[in-house]
């Protein structure tokens, strides 16, 4: 008897053991009975939040799903422009778990892979509906946001089919396939060496009328500056002959005399200095005595 009553208790543990279910924080579950999601009163799926729940052993089965926000960061994708232009295009995608029974039910049985590959062609559809209608001078410039929130309402839309809630879109990287980068950088290169010779061309016109404006008013300068000066030297040797007139005028011999002492310190400025002369020449008169002479 007490041996059963072991067997009973030890039963009754597993039966309990076997009910009770951890929801752990950043999780959410629902119950699957009898291969059908379990619903609360109100007909909704009935979601379960973190903590310690009950369920009826071998008949409910608890699915544990992931509720935080998730990263789909895939391989770069080709799209086309409006231009027919491709660009490899590098994005990613921010998501969560918005119905769960959806979720579950359509991406057999939870599975994330499952559900990545699913909304990543959804994702997809909604880049190149946005890349279709604009150029790559549109996309690589001020419109990237406009075309970002385009991508994300259209994929938005369409990922509710699998229960899934898109909360942000972002492109890090837009490139243009290897084959043509090469040719459209020899393109935008000469376009920019056309420009530079242009501005090259223009500068150097601009250099020479500056240089020859300034060449001219240089000559002018100079002329003007020579004339003025020889008028003021010839306006000076006039002043000085008049000078040298009145002073010959009013004492004829004091003006020889200051001459001729000119010419000495000149002839004799330097001691190695040798004149070939007759003593009795002129040059000597006021070396001789100057009472002589009166």
């Amino acid at each position: 008897m007490k041996r059963f009553g072991l067997i009973a208790i030890g039963l009754i543990g597993l039966f309990l053991y076997s009910s009770l279910y951890v929801v752990y924080e950043g999780q959410r579950a629902i119950k699957v009975r009898f291969a059908a999601v379990l619903k609360d009163s109100a007909g909704t799926t009935a979601v379960f939040e973190p903590g310690l729940h009950f369920k009826v052993p071998l008949i409910d089965k608890v699915r544990i799903l992931d509720a935080r926000i998730q990263t789909l960061d895939g391989e770069p994708d080709r799209f086309v422009t409006s231009e027919k232009k491709d660009l490899i295009v590098d994005s990613y995608v921010k998501w969560r778990i918005k119905d769960f029974s959806t979720y579950y039910l359509r991406t057999g049985g939870g599975n994330k892979f499952q559900a990545e590959n699913l909304l990543k062609q959804k994702i997809s559809d909604g880049l190149r509906s946005s890349f279709g209608t604009r150029t790559i001078s549109e996309i690589v410039s001020g419109e990237r946001s406009e075309l970002m929130n385009e991508a994300l309402l259209e994929a938005s839309s369409k990922a509710t089919d699998i229960g899934i809630e898109l909360v942000d879109m972002r492109v890090k990287q837009i490139e243009l396939p290897q084959a043509v980068r090469s040719s459209i950088y020899q393109r935008m290169r000469a376009e920019r060496e056309a420009v530079a010779k242009e501005h090259r061309s223009k500068g150097k016109e601009q250099s020479e009328k500056l240089r020859a404006d300034i060449d001219a008013k240089v000559a002018i300068m100079l002329a003007t500056a020579d004339s003025q000066a020889r008028i003021t030297r010839g306006e000076g040797d006039a002043q000085a002959a008049r000078i040298y007139a009145d002073a010959y005028g009013k004492d004829p011999e004091f003006f020889s005399f200051i001459r001729s002492m000119d010419a000495y310190k000149r002839s004799f400025n330097n001691n190695n200095d040798i004149m070939v002369v007759k003593p009795d020449n002129d040059f000597f008169k006021y070396m001789k005595n100057p009472q002589s002479e009166k």
